[in-house]
């Protein structure tokens, strides 16, 4: 569980250091926080898809999801500001290390065709976002329970001012980018 933090010490800072040549180790990029996030549009009409969503992603996660609000009416749409639109959680610590080292080395390899993630989803200040299709390629998910299949938003947040320095510190991690 905290073999990536463990790996992070020993073997991705030193490795970082060396290729940016950073003068000080305060400069070396660090996983800041991981940010889970899960829309549900039919969660206006139907309050049950919500809670099925919060459960998922707390069985993702090990960590409780809270609801997520709209911020604006949208007519368009049939929605009021303040109504939940979906749910997120939020993991940093021991937690987003493990989550990390389960999303790279069990659930990415259970996609279909999966040739590696896309190295240029990054934002132009070193944070990766990372979109999935479902759920159930994570192996806390039982098929028979899932009363539908939706996908949801990982977004990396770490420490780099570039984006080379967030792609190399996540490579060195164990992100499977595709080439």
């Amino acid at each position: 569980m905290a073999r990536i933090k463990d790996m992070y010490k020993a073997e991705v800072a030193p490795a970082l250091m060396k290729k940016f040549e950073y003068k000080s180790p305060m400069q070396i990029p660090k996983l800041d926080k991981i940010v889970i996030n899960c829309g549900v549009g039919e969660a206006k009409e139907n309050s049950k898809a919500l809670d099925a969503v919060i459960a998922d992603l707390t069985l993702i996660s090990g960590q409780k999801a809270v609801p997520t609000y709209a911020k604006k009416s949208v007519a368009n749409f049939k929605l009021r500001e303040g109504t939940k639109i979906g749910a997120k959680v939020t993991l940093r610590g021991e937690k987003m290390y493990e989550f990390v080292d389960r999303l790279f080395n069990f659930a990415l390899p259970r996609v279909r065709d999966f040739k590696g993630i896309n190295p240029n989803a990054f934002d132009g200040r070193g944070n990766y976002a990372l979109g999935l299709k479902e759920q159930l390629i994570f192996p806390e998910i039982e098929y028979d329970k899932v009363d539908k299949i939706r996908g949801m938003d990982i977004c990396f947040v770490t420490t780099a001012n570039t984006d080379e320095e967030a792609r190399e510190l996540l490579k060195l991690m164990g992100a499977p980018f595709a080439n």
